[in-house]
């Protein structure tokens, strides 16, 4: 379970106050009863779904590294994730699969996963999500290569747009032995379908 961020009051009432602008720009009453807390409940939703501005993923990533001399790879995948596109604050969301070649040491593995929901809770776009992943291991963790893919579901296209309801899109990211051998690559992809 995810760990909730407390909120500053204070930063909760002023960001609901535009909520409530909002609600009314649109054509709403925000003092009907339905509305009447929306723009606090919103306005925690956003603090939620934003966190990852406060949080530092380094430290995240410093957290759990320890000694290894073994694995030829490591992955993790299925690591659902939810995220705010930045260009019309909408959501996207999907699954990250995250793979390292261990040099003499190795990540704890809930890290992993924490560090992909870091980048995730900020407003983003998949490609840059997918990157920030890979540079930040890649950077952080003694290793011979990281792949990253990500494959999400974006409201921009499903709810407004060209309204396209089955289109995923999927990045990847790379680097070290991943991007000098085609044939890492093609283990990575292998072994996602085991």
């Amino acid at each position: 379970m995810a760990r909730k961020e407390q909120h500053d009051e204070k930063l909760v009432e002023e960001i609901a106050s535009h909520y409530r602008e909002i609600l009314r720009l649109v054509g709403e009453d925000p003092e009907r009863e339905g509305l009447l807390k929306t723009p606090v409940r919103a306005a925690k939703a956003m603090l939620d779904i934003t966190s990852g501005y406060r949080q530092d993923p380094e430290q995240i990533a410093t957290q759990a590294v320890f000694e290894h001399a073994g694995s030829q790879i490591v992955i993790v995948k299925d690591i659902e994730f939810y995220s705010m596109c930045e260009h019309h604050i909408l959501p996207f969301f999907g699954k990250m699969a995250i793979g390292y070649l261990p040099k003499g040491k190795m990540i704890g593995l809930s890290k992993l996963a924490r560090i992909a929901d870091n980048f995730a809770r900020r407003l983003q776009v998949q490609e840059r999500l997918t990157s920030q992943v890979c540079s930040l291991l890649d950077r952080m963790l003694p290793n011979d290569g990281v792949i990253v893919a990500c494959t999400a579901a974006h409201m921009c296209m499903k709810m407004r747009g060209v309204e396209k309801q089955e289109s995923y899109t999927t990045t990847f990211d790379y680097t070290g032995r991943f991007a000098s051998e085609p044939q890492m690559r093609e283990e990575f992809l292998r072994l996602l379908n085991l």
